[in-house]
């Protein structure tokens, strides 16, 4: 009986987490394997505070996000830049037409503050859909 129980708990805890992970249709790693590939940055770069950056490119340390997200992008794109001297970058991922308000949020910010951080658009098509 007491292994039925953890059993019952094993499967509740894999549904969880499995109902957590469908709110996207994908995983931010799906979306930051490609963009990060396609423009020829190296991934999970991991700085001596043991801190990530999700993408290293030749002129950018880029933070990957959903569009919700957006105000958190900020702060580790910054983050990341100071330690790696590149200029901060975000990629924002806009999965339906709804997200876009996240993208126009994320550069008014910047635009206002005169922050040094480029942005991009990545959808599940890999443009703007």
């Amino acid at each position: 009986m007491k292994y039925l129980i953890y059993l019952f708990g094993a499967l509740l805890l894999v549904l969880f987490v499995s109902l957590a992970n469908a709110k996207n249709l994908h995983l931010e790693k799906f979306y930051q394997e490609r963009w990060c590939k396609a423009n020829g940055g190296q991934m999970e770069v991991v700085f001596p505070d043991k801190t990530r950056c999700d993408c290293l490119t030749k002129k950018n340390a880029i933070e990957f996000d959903f569009g919700k997200k957006w105000a958190e992008s900020i702060g580790q794109a910054l983050y990341y830049s100071i330690q790696t001297g590149k200029r901060a970058g975000v990629v924002l991922i806009l999965e339906n037409k709804d997200d876009y308000k996240y993208w126009i949020r994320l550069n008014t910010i910047i635009e206002h503050f005169g922050l040094p951080i480029d942005t991009w658009i990545t959808s599940p098509s890999g443009g703007l859909d």
